[in-house]
């Protein structure tokens, strides 16, 4: 790849940083921590839900292991809740309208199998990461 080309690779990138951010909407965000029979912390973990109008309830969209504090969901001024971090080769970011915090003795995400199984659900989209460059 010549040196122009490398060039206008960045660029473009530069110029449209946006590009690189993998985005969602989801209806409902849940930041569960879990905790044993002892009261002790296994995991937190930030679980994403869509409302369902032909079940009537949430299903679980997907969820992820709490990391980095910046993917717990914070209030933006348009109100909505907002997750970004990165996951991979890529930044995501999940916007939700409604957010929920739990603990639980049980795994949330684990139970909504029973309504929605994992291999059924929508799921984030997939990342898009940086453009790879060839040689």
């Amino acid at each position: 790849m010549s040196l122009g080309a490398v060039f206008l690779a960045v660029a473009a990138c530069a110029s449209n940083p946006t590009s690189l951010v993998t985005r969602d909407s989801v209806d409902l965000v849940e930041v569960n921590h879990l905790y044993d029979e002892q009261g002790r912390l296994l995991l937190d973990q930030v679980i994403f839900y869509d409302w369902s109008t032909q079940h009537r309830r949430y299903n679980v969209r997907a969820w992820k292991l709490v990391k980095s504090q910046s993917q717990i969901p914070t209030r933006n001024r348009a109100g909505a809740f907002v997750a970004t971090w990165h996951d991979d080769r890529t930044l995501r970011q999940v916007v939700a309208t409604s957010m929920v915090e739990s603990w639980t003795q049980f795994d949330p995400e684990l139970m909504e199998r029973q309504f929605l199984p994992k291999d059924k659900r929508v799921n984030l989209t997939k990342n898009v990461g940086p453009p790879k460059i060839r040689r």
